[in-house]
């Protein structure tokens, strides 16, 4: 697998190479400026990127821009952003922006090596990568909304999609069924008004539904 890493911390970034190498993928190129990223993702088209959301010269969302900015270009490019905080609003933008192929990442995740490469494997499969901590806020802030008619385990299942999880790794997180797990999923997308016809997508709008209404 072909990576793009843009990150400013030359220790994270060398040890995001290093990771990625020794795991067997090819990194295409490293940059450090927020103006380098989109220039360095059109020109090798990675099977994959990873940004940081805060680079130089500005150090707000130059990362994030620039992963918005190359799915219009590129709308099927999977990324995946790394963030020193939690800042769901970027998590919501992105996944927003395109609803699949993304990823969202506290940087200490990259330290969990198994975890991170989980993430970036899933994000580069087309799949989504929210980080824990970040649905965790979502769901502490998630007051009067649509999500408030889920029951306790239909919002424990919609947190693990929202992770990216898919209904094997759901039911054994949870020790239920899958069987179980997938009549929770259509109570949540009942619950949440998604239509049958949106069945190829209702697991991302339902993310986006959990994202939006927190």
């Amino acid at each position: 697998m072909r990576v793009v890493i843009a990150e400013d911390n030359a220790l994270l970034r060398e040890g995001l190479v290093l990771l990625l190498t020794s795991s067997g993928h090819e990194v295409a190129a490293v940059v450090g400026t927020g103006p380098e990223i989109l220039p360095a993702l059109l020109e090798h088209r990675p099977d994959v990127a990873v940004l940081d959301v805060r680079m130089p010269p500005g150090f707000r969302d130059e990362g994030l821009r620039a992963a918005l900015e190359v799915r219009k270009e590129i709308p099927e490019l999977p990324v995946l952003v790394l963030s020193q905080y939690v800042e769901e609003s970027y998590a919501a933008e992105l996944l927003g922006g395109g609803a699949s192929g993304v990823g969202y990442l506290l940087k200490d995740r990259v330290g969990r090596v198994d975890e991170f490469l989980d993430a970036l494997d899933r994000v580069a499969s087309g799949g989504t990568a929210l980080d824990p901590e970040v649905v965790t806020e979502l769901l502490t802030r998630r007051g009067e909304s649509p999500l408030a008619a889920l029951t306790p385990r239909e919002l424990e299942v919609l947190k693990l999609m929202a992770e990216g999880h898919d209904n094997t790794t759901i039911a054994t997180t949870l020790v239920v069924t899958e069987r179980s797990v997938s009549k929770h999923i259509g109570n949540v997308f009942l619950k949440l008004g998604l239509p049958p016809s949106d069945s190829g997508h209702r697991r991302v709008l339902a993310v986006l539904a959990y994202l939006n209404n927190t």
